[in-house]
């Protein structure tokens, strides 16, 4: 008998199998008082198991709009009335930091959170959902997963002086591409994996999002075991186990790095943007916002001041984390060389805090998303890198290498191809014979689909609401003339990004008929689903279709015709085909109760 991978042990599975399983931990954050509301569209009102239930109210916290503020009060009321009680009121800190609290080797958990994969740390399988499959976790308990390819990444020696965690998660993305890891589940090995602290493996556990992976774990070794202050047995891969692809990396190779505007895959070497001018820090966020962090950013910083006029954000991932930095004078030394310390929080990452960018600004954060508007301001640029990297930048308002690597100056070999601009000019006109014609456009993300600082302002259960914010940082025409029976046609990692569901909400409620691309970001795909919006992946297809072309698709024959040309493709499951059929997840299960 063949080895099996973490994730075929996990699922007791082959790869490509279709399981059932029951969460351990099914988490959700601000986005809980939209769930809701999707939930008692189905026609419930009690959670089947509240006790599986993690409720962190983060993004917004503290609240900046009574909207945000009434949403917190319905959150607070709905924990309470369901007796959940997994659940942090906002200052707490997190919801990925706290995670810590809960995730154990071997769990299954879930969030609607596309970062919820950081819990991969602790040797637990964790994927990020959207929040239309959270509400049918709520009332079933359970959900369906695909079990995915592993892709076996071997780390090999210890990191130089002035390269940190960040910058092998950085390095990895630069390698592999936004979509390098596409639905498939990540495993860290080798050696140098046991000089990681379990900081330093949430940090690249985090961003394993960014290339497009199901799930990143790493090993329930030693490291953990301290941790956790008990052994584990966990559950890790055979020797003999299956990979679909292997990367190995020399640590002792890697110099520092930085991901430029407006892609997480646009790495280069520090050295390569070295004296560019930045106006704006941020350091915390999920991705570095812990005390290990602080403490790097604490000595950069110790006796010295930023310039006049430069914005220094630091952000600690959590209360605990926060009290600790200020028992050890971490914040004393932060307010003395100027900074602002803002409550625990995401602050203004997904643009919705405190701390939005200006115009015609450059800001270095130790987040994990640089994409076009990402931080609230889509005219401002957005590097990403170490907490060391961005303090050092900080303090001389450029990027500048940190002072304690001491390699040589570097180039970053990239693998990386160049894609064409992120946004369609006003005046190009890319629809024609009711299709929307993106062939040419990689990466097109859910920021750009819907803006990440309408996140709270407009609920996922208002899909009127979202409609004419559809598309606006990229194609400013589409949401004024998109009209029902309409195809959209588009690249690579179509819905790379965040797991907000608006754009699949909003592309279903306008009636889209078809979403056909070259590939697609694994949570749209499950988002797309729960929507009822059909969307396909058939590279061929895109290929061959040309501006002006006519589209048709037959589903249940698996037919796609462009002209004259057929396409064939494997027609979905019936049970997937139904939830199209009847508008979405909601309504497929609301009928189901009906009936019962």
């Amino acid at each position: 008998m063949p080895g099996r991978t973490f994730v075929e042990k996990i699922f007791d599975a082959p790869v490509g199998s279709i399981v059932f399983a029951k969460p351990d931990v099914i988490l959700s954050h601000d986005n809980t008082a939209s769930i809701e509301k999707t939930f008692n569209k189905m026609g419930f009102k009690q959670v089947k198991n509240p006790e599986n239930l993690m409720v962190v109210l983060d993004h917004n916290a503290p609240p900046t709009t009574s909207n945000l503020a009434n949403n917190y009060q319905q959150i607070r009321n709905f924990v309470h009335d369901q007796k959940v009680t997994r659940f942090h009121d906002s200052g707490d800190g997190i919801c990925h930091q706290h995670m810590s609290k809960y995730a154990r080797p071997g769990m299954i958990i879930v969030g609607s959170d596309s970062h919820t994969c950081t819990a991969g740390a602790f040797n637990a399988f964790a994927a990020g959902i959207d929040r239309t499959e959270t509400a049918g976790l709520w009332t079933q308990g359970e959900t369906w997963f695909r079990v995915p390819e592993t892709m076996k990444i071997v780390l090999h020696g210890k990191l130089p002086d002035g390269v940190y965690s960040k910058d092998i998660a950085l390095y990895i993305i630069g390698k592999t591409g936004a979509n390098g890891a596409d639905y498939r589940s990540v495993e860290f090995h080798g050696d140098g994996v046991k000089y990681l602290t379990i900081s330093d493996r949430m940090t690249i556990a985090n961003l394993a999002s960014e290339m497009g992976a199901k799930n990143a774990v790493f090993p329930p070794d030693e490291v953990l075991n301290e941790f956790l202050g008990q052994e584990n047995t966990g559950v890790w891969s055979d020797e003999d186990a299956n990979y679909a692809s292997m990367l190995e990396i020399k640590l002792d190779e890697i110099a520092p790095l930085i991901a430029c505007p407006h892609q997480v895959e646009n790495v280069k070497s520090v050295f390569e943007v070295a004296g560019t001018t930045v106006q704006q820090a941020l350091i915390g966020t999920c991705t570095n916002g812990r005390i290990e962090d602080l403490r790097i950013a604490a000595d950069v910083l110790q006796g010295k001041l930023i310039p006049p006029g430069f914005q220094l954000l630091i952000i600690p991932a959590s209360r605990e984390i926060y009290k600790q930095a200020i028992n050890e004078g971490l914040i004393e030394i932060f307010i003395n060389s100027g900074a602002n310390i803002l409550s625990p929080s995401c602050g203004p990452c997904l643009g919705t805090g405190q701390g939005i960018p200006a115009d015609n600004t450059n800001v270095i954060s130790t987040a994990n998303r640089n994409f076009l508007g990402r931080m609230g301001n889509p005219k401002a640029s957005v590097f990403l890198a170490s907490p060391a990297t961005v303090a050092y930048s900080a303090l001389e308002g450029k990027i500048v290498v940190p002072l304690l690597f001491k390699g040589e100056k570097t180039e970053f070999k990239s693998s990386r191809k160049e894609t064409r601009s992120t946004f369609i000019e006003t005046a190009e006109n890319r629809f024609s014979n009711g299709v929307w014609s993106y062939p040419d456009i990689d990466n097109l993300n859910t920021d750009q689909m819907f803006a990440g600082k309408l996140t709270y302002e407009i609920n996922s259960s208002e899909p009127d609401k979202i409609v004419p914010h559809l598309f606006k940082d990229f194609d400013s025409s589409f949401s004024e003339r998109v009209k029902k029976d309409d195809v959209i046609v588009c690249g690579e990692n179509f819905g790379c990004g965040s797991s907000r569901e608006h754009p699949s909400v909003g592309l279903a409620y306008v009636g889209i008929k078809l979403v056909l691309v070259k590939s697609v970001g694994r949570i749209f795909y499950r988002s797309a689903i729960n929507q009822g919006l059909a969307i396909l992946v058939l590279p061929e297809a895109v290929d061959a279709y040309k501006f002006g072309d006519s589209i048709e698709v037959r589903f249940e024959e698996g037919i796609l015709k462009i002209n004259e040309r057929v396409f064939h493709f494997e027609p979905l499951p019936s049970k997937l085909m139904e939830i199209i059929k009847q508008g979405g997840l909601t309504k497929y299960i609301g009928k189901r109760v009906n009936n019962e």
